[in-house]
């Protein structure tokens, strides 16, 4: 339960305003340091490679790049080694500004997995929503990483309700 006091602290309640930021997280190599960004401006290629690197299915960049100018929230995470970086996981929410928002998208590279680095963009990424007092945060999890998941805090179901799904014919 520490972990999600942390996220709802005194400290973290206060709203703040949306601006793009970065912030440095740690190194991965010595020459190297890992920050978060939520820059929008990404190279949509760049994004669409590391989500090759995981085996998710291609989808069209014109939806991609919507879907990111709509999101309520995007971060990426990215080596930095000098001047060049690289991009090694991103996550984005979607909201209704007031009380919820939903997890999508969440990828770190597997050449930097089981580092703590998806850990890390999590926690960033819950810590920015409860800046801005959203406070029912919810997400969708392939089976494979559901207990990474839990681990953060999140519960499966919770109250009994059921989710429901509508696709087209």
């Amino acid at each position: 339960m520490g972990f999600w006091k942390s996220l709802f602290s005194p400290s973290d309640t206060a709203v703040a305003p949306q601006r793009p930021t970065t912030q440095p997280v740690g190194r991965v190599e010595p020459e190297s340091r890992v920050v978060f960004s939520t820059e929008r401006d990404l190279d949509l290629y760049e994004l669409e490679e590391l989500c090759d690197a995981v085996g998710w299915s291609r989808r069209p960049l014109r939806k991609v790049r919507k879907a990111i100018q709509h999101s309520f929230l995007v971060v990426s995470m990215w080596e930095q080694r000098g001047t060049k970086r690289r991009m090694i996981g991103f996550a984005r929410a979607t909201s209704d500004h007031a009380f919820n928002a939903t997890i999508w998208d969440v990828v770190v590279h597997p050449d930097y997995q089981s580092r703590g680095l998806g850990k890390a963009l999590m926690r960033y990424t819950l810590k920015k929503l409860r800046s801005e007092d959203i406070s029912n945060i919810t997400l969708f999890a392939d089976p494979h990483v559901v207990d990474f998941y839990r681990r953060l805090g999140f519960i499966l179901d919770p109250e009994g309700i059921k989710g429901m799904f509508w696709y087209p014919d």
